[in-house]
């Protein structure tokens, strides 16, 4: 019998490493990786709504999708509850901090459509209430397969357990708006096996989401990025030579880092349609550096990988430090190995005047990258916040070899199509 390993290549592969020489290279508030400053007076998508991870509808090599001239999008969404004697405080005023974090135990998947790539339009829904099989929809990838309008929602389905999921339905479009119809049978794809990721029962703090398909563009095979942390029992990890690079004197203990799990996992399909999946070991993984790696994504230009993830600074280990924001890396093959961009990883951070401005970034191959707004100081000490729970104003950035450049700012959610599919 053939194996996986020779059918499909070049893996096992040997997992690249964020360093912790790498993350000491971070700085914050150089120009060339700092998110503009967001207004305290942004615009709101919705005043019943709070969303916040933004997922375009894209093909499987990465390009953002139209249908029939209307843009898609999907978001991680929460109902607000100003009304709600739970988040009314002790003055009688609506507690929105309160309700904004405690929205990921009620997120479900929403879409919004439109016209010109911003002025979003509600859809609702995009699965009727009890067909996701756990409490909580949380963030994937929608995939327009085909001219009949055949969408394939690969996501997170989370507690109990976290499992890689995927439902199938149909986008339908007139003049008027867009629909989706079917998502009715959500099919279980794979969950951490304990072996090559971390389990729930290893760490209690353990992270596996975030599912990205793609097509590889070198070997057409298909593939998935996801979220993981580095299998083992929590703070049994080694930080050893390779994981702290060359560090300069002074560096060398790295106290309690061993806690510090994330990577970047992928997975290969056996079949052509996505619903027989292979994991593979991590491509990157930051033991040592961070405890997070959300939504990885690629990104392909001039035949290189150039690999994408979110993170906090409160999930940085000890010793290390670095904006929430999105931090990259290139490699020249699929398999690596990955260096970080920029020498230290960091590519677009908030800056430390507003370090929770805005989060979850999603780079585009046009070079724009969307987010949300989290929170946004209203005065000058940053003791007053104004939340988000919505989009914030598109950034352009240019890649080039292993550097990147912020070259320009957008309007809030401007998240315009590379191609319009016609549907027949």
């Amino acid at each position: 019998m053939t194996s996986n390993t020779e059918k499909f290549g070049k893996t096992p592969h040997q997992s690249s490493l964020w360093t912790r020489a790498d993350a000491l290279k971070v700085r914050a508030d150089d120009p060339t990786t700092t998110q503009p400053l967001v207004s305290a007076d942004f615009p709101v998508l919705s005043n019943e709504v709070f969303i916040w991870d933004t997922m375009p509808l894209r093909d499987l090599d990465g390009n953002v999708t139209s249908v029939d001239g209307w843009s898609v999008i999907f978001t991680l969404t929460a109902d607000r509850h100003p009304d709600d004697p739970e988040y009314i405080d002790e003055n009688g005023n609506y507690d929105i901090t309160r309700d904004w974090n405690d929205r990921h135990g009620r997120a479900k998947m929403y879409y919004w459509f439109s016209r010109t790539g911003k002025d979003w339009k509600l859809g609702g829904r995009v699965m009727a209430e009890g067909v996701s099989p756990t409490a909580r929809e949380w963030a994937g990838t929608p995939i327009l397969l085909n001219d009949q309008g055949e969408v394939d929602l690969y996501y997170t389905a989370v507690t109990p357990g976290a499992t890689i999921v995927k439902v199938r339905g149909r986008v339908v479009t007139t003049e008027h708006g867009v629909s989706m119809v079917g998502f009715e049978k959500v099919k279980p794809l794979f969950e951490a096996d304990g072996k090559m990721y971390q389990t729930e029962a290893q760490n209690s703090f353990w992270g596996f989401r975030d599912p990205w398909p793609f097509r590889d563009p070198k070997d057409g095979k298909l593939y998935m990025l996801f979220e993981g942390n580095v299998a083992g029992e929590r703070g049994s990890h080694k930080v050893g030579e390779a994981e702290i690079g060359d560090v300069p004197p002074g560096y060398e203990n790295v106290g309690n880092s061993r806690f510090q799990t994330a990577c970047v996992g992928i997975a290969v399909a056996r079949d052509a349609d996505g619903d027989d999946w292979e994991m593979l070991p991590p491509l990157l993984t930051a033991v040592g550096v961070n405890d997070q790696t959300e939504r990885p994504h690629f990104v392909f230009q001039d035949g290189k990988y150039y690999l994408f993830t979110i993170s906090h600074t409160f999930t940085y280990a000890d010793g290390v430090t670095g904006p929430d924001g999105v931090y990259g890396f290139v490699a020249d093959s699929l398999f690596g190995p990955y260096v970080p961009l920029n020498g230290s990883g960091l590519v677009l951070g908030n800056p430390s005047s507003q370090p929770f401005q805005t989060y979850s970034h999603y780079v585009m191959p046009n070079g724009l990258v969307t987010s949300f707004i989290d929170s946004v100081p209203t005065d000058a000490t940053g003791t007053q916040i104004r939340i988000g729970g919505t989009e914030a104003p598109t950034v352009g950035m240019k890649i080039k070899g292993q550097q990147t450049f912020v070259v320009a700012e957008y309007d809030y959610g401007y998240i315009p199509p590379m191609l319009d599919v016609t549907l027949k």
